[in-house]
C-alpha cells in the first residue's frame, strides 16, 4: 500500500460499506454516528455482509479483522483537519441536525476535500456543472444553507449504485448488501486531491479477503472518472425505481415492482432523465442503459430507503425527484410521470408533518 489515509465518514449506515472497503485496504476510518451505534461499532466492529459471485452465502466482513482501523464517535470528537478526506454518507435532511450542522461548517472551512456518496448531490457539487443556476434549486433541499461555506473545487460526488440496508432483526452495526455494484466517483478539480481517490481506488482493487483459506476478490469497488457527469447516472435509477416505490395508500412496493409492473412507463421515465442529464453535458456512454438497470432491479425485492422513510413517518427525505423536475423546468423539459411522483411525495410528506405536530 502506497499511503495510509485517515478518513472521516458522516453516517454509519451506508457509510459503513465504504468504510469496510477502506479499512480492508489498510486505511483508517472514523464514522460519525449516534452514541448507541458508536458504542456497538467500537465494541464489536462494523459488520458488512456482501454477496460474492459463485458463493451461496454472503461473505461477512468485520472491521475488527481489517488491517486498517475503524472507530466511531459523535460530533464533539471530530476535528476535520485531522483527516485527509471526508465522506458524506448521511441522508441529506440529517445535515441540518444540531451538532452535525456545525461540524459540517467546520469541514467546509477546513479545506479538506469531501466525497459525497449521497443520492442527493450537495449544492457545491452542482456548482461544478457549467450553466446550472444552483441558487434556484435551494427549495429541493431540507436546508440548503448548511452547504454555503463549501468551495465547489473541494467537493466531489460518487454515484452510490450499491444497494444496502440494515436488516431489521439484526444489531445496528450490521449492514446487508443487496446489489454489490461500484461507487463511480468524479475527479476533484485538483490533481492532488484526485490522486487521493486514485490511491483509494487501487487499494480497494487489490483487496483479497481470506475465507476458509481462499483469497476472494470482493465486489463494490471505487471507480474514478474524469467526467463530472458520471455520478448523475444514479438519477435515472432513482426516478424510475426508488421514488416510484411510493404509492397511494399505506404500503410501499419493492424497487423490482416499481420498475417491472409497467415496463413501458419505466422506460419512458428512464429515457426522460437520460435526456435531461445529456442536456447538462453528460455523455450517453457514461449513463447506464435501461436494460442493464432493469435486469439489476430484478434482485431489488425491498422498497427503497426513501419509500421506507416516508411510510415510517419521516417529515423530510432526500428529494432527487424534485431536483430532477426543477432542473427539467430550467431546461424547458417536462415528464408527466416525474410530475406525478413529485406531487405524491409532497402529499405524503405533508401528511407526515401534520401528524408530527
Amino acid at each position: 500500500m502506497s499511503k495510509q489515509y485517515n478518513i472521516l465518514i458522516f453516517g454509519a449506515s451506508y457509510g459503513s460499506l465504504l468504510g469496510a472497503k477502506l479499512v480492508l485496504a489498510g486505511h483508517n476510518v472514523k464514522l460519525l454516528c449516534l452514541p448507541e451505534e458508536a458504542d456497538l461499532i467500537n465494541k464489536d466492529g462494523s459488520i458488512v455482509r456482501l454477496p460474492v459471485r459463485g458463493r451461496d452465502e454472503p461473505v461477512e466482513l468485520n472491521s475488527k479483522n481489517a488491517p486498517g482501523n475503524l472507530s466511531a464517535g459523535g460530533t464533539d470528537e471530530m476535528n476535520p483537519s485531522d483527516y485527509d478526506l471526508i465522506g458524506l454518507a448521511m441522508q441529506e435532511p440529517q445535515y441540518r441536525s444540531p451538532g452535525v450542522k456545525e461540524l459540517l461548517d467546520k469541514v467546509a472551512k477546513s479545506g479538506v476535500p469531501c466525497m459525497s456518496i449521497m443520492n442527493m448531490p450537495p449544492p457545491p457539487y452542482l456548482r461544478r456543472i457549467p450553466g446550472l443556476d444552483v441558487d434556484k434549486l435551494s427549495h429541493c433541499y431540507t436546508d440548503a444553507s448548511v452547504w454555503d461555506s463549501f468551495n465547489p473545487d473541494l467537493v466531489t460526488l460518487a454515484s452510490p449504485d450499491a444497494q444496502a440496508f440494515r436488516p431489521p432483526t439484526e444489531p445496528i452495526n450490521v449492514l446487508q448488501v443487496g446489489l454489490p455494484t461500484n461507487f463511480k466517483v468524479a475527479r476533484f478539480e485538483s490533481d492532488e486531491h484526485t490522486q487521493i481517490l486514485h490511491d483509494l481506488e487501487a487499494g480497494i482493487q487489490a483487496i483479497r479477503y481470506d475465507v476458509d483459506g481462499e483469497k476472494l476478490e470482493l465486489p463494490v469497488k471505487l471507480r474514478v472518472h474524469d467526467g463530472i457527469f458520471v455520478p448523475l447516472a444514479k438519477w435515472n435509477m432513482l426516478l424510475t425505481g426508488n421514488y416510484r416505490c411510493i404509492q397511494e395508500g399505506d404500503e410501499a412496493r419493492a424497487i423490482k415492482a416499481a420498475v417491472h409492473d409497467d415496463i413501458e412507463a419505466s422506460k419512458s421515465v428512464y429515457a426522460y432523465v437520460v435526456e435531461l442529464c445529456k442536456s447538462l453535458g453528460a455523455d450517453e456512454k457514461d449513463l447506464v442503459p435501461f436494460d442493464k438497470y432493469a435486469k439489476a432491479a430484478l434482485s431489488l425485492v425491498n422498497p427503497s430507503s426513501a419509500a421506507r422513510a416516508i411510510y415510517a413517518g419521516a417529515p423530510n427525505i432526500e428529494r432527487v425527484d424534485m431536483l430532477v423536475q426543477s432542473i427539467g423546468k430550467m431546461k424547458g423539459m417536462q415528464n408527466d410521470s416525474v410530475d406525478a411522483t413529485v406531487a405524491l411525495v409532497n402529499k405524503k410528506l405533508e401528511t407526515n408533518r401534520a401528524a408530527a405536530k
